[in-house]
């Protein structure tokens, strides 16, 4: 498993940012430009492939990348399962595992993510945030994520995600439409912000379908979504849902927060 931690350069936390959360710590926080003829190739090929992948299954559109993408591609894996992990270890050989280790998961969560660089070949990338939970305590106050979730989840999810997307032509997403109404008509394959290639393998399965996947293939099992956690992120930030409840209904229970800014 690979580490990776970009941390400003020789400041005490207080000098790092001020304490207004709209304002990320200094360091990168951002993803590298694409070559021209990448994002150029990138563009083409979601013109010309995104409405035949819009219904495709994973296997379709798995090898599809393998084939066509101009590059090195990410597989984003939340570790909440790891289905995409295995789809992308027999259809995307050549893909990296891409983990966000907020600092905040769960001890099983993190777990998982061992199990996963036990099991397969791809090398696991953890990219983690610029401010242990320490320091962004000591920096933006304590309970960053109950004051200001929105900006707790950028410092600690998108721009981490967004830094480590830059050695990447494209990357791979656990998507479904069935997991809300803002994805219900996600695409399985289309632009990023950055130009990179933005790929859905699972985009049309269901709960139930995932996790058939699951006992099918005896993948590792994360043991909160036998507990009550069908939707599992941050550890300060989840909770258990009744039967019959919507599988997200758990995560930033008590707010209005649907979504962590990823997608």
């Amino acid at each position: 498993m690979t580490f990776i931690q970009i941390n400003a350069l020789g400041n005490q936390p207080g000098d790092r940012a001020t304490r207004d959360p709209e304002q990320s710590p200094e360091g990168p926080n951002s993803t590298t430009p694409l070559p021209m003829d990448v994002a150029k190739r990138n563009a083409e090929l979601v013109e010309e492939w995104a409405d035949q992948l819009y219904d495709a299954d994973a296997q379709t559109i798995l090898e599809w990348a393998a084939e066509h993408a101009p590059g090195k591609i990410a597989v984003t894996l939340s570790m909440e399962n790891t289905v995409l992990a295995e789809l992308a270890s027999k259809y995307l050989p050549e893909s990296d595992f891409l983990f966000l280790d907020t600092g905040y998961h769960f001890k099983e969560t993190l777990e998982v993510a061992q199990q996963v660089d036990q099991r397969y070949p791809q090398e696991l990338v953890t990219a983690l945030p610029l401010l242990s939970r320490p320091e962004q305590d000591s920096v933006y106050g304590k309970n960053l994520y109950q004051n200001n979730p929105t900006a707790c989840c950028r410092m600690r999810k998108v721009e981490p995600l967004a830094v480590n997307l830059s050695p990447y032509a494209g990357w791979v997403t656990g998507l479904r439409r069935v997991d809300g109404p803002t994805r219900a008509q996600a695409p399985a394959l289309s632009l990023d912000a950055t130009g990179r290639l933005k790929i859905s393998p699972i985009i049309t399965w269901s709960l139930e379908d995932t996790e058939n996947y699951i006992e099918q293939q005896q993948l590792i099992i994360h043991p909160l979504t036998k507990q009550g956690y069908p939707s599992i992120g941050c550890e300060t930030c989840t909770l258990p849902v009744a039967e019959g409840e919507d599988p997200r209904a758990g995560r930033w229970a008590g707010s209005n927060k649907t979504e962590c800014g990823l997608h």
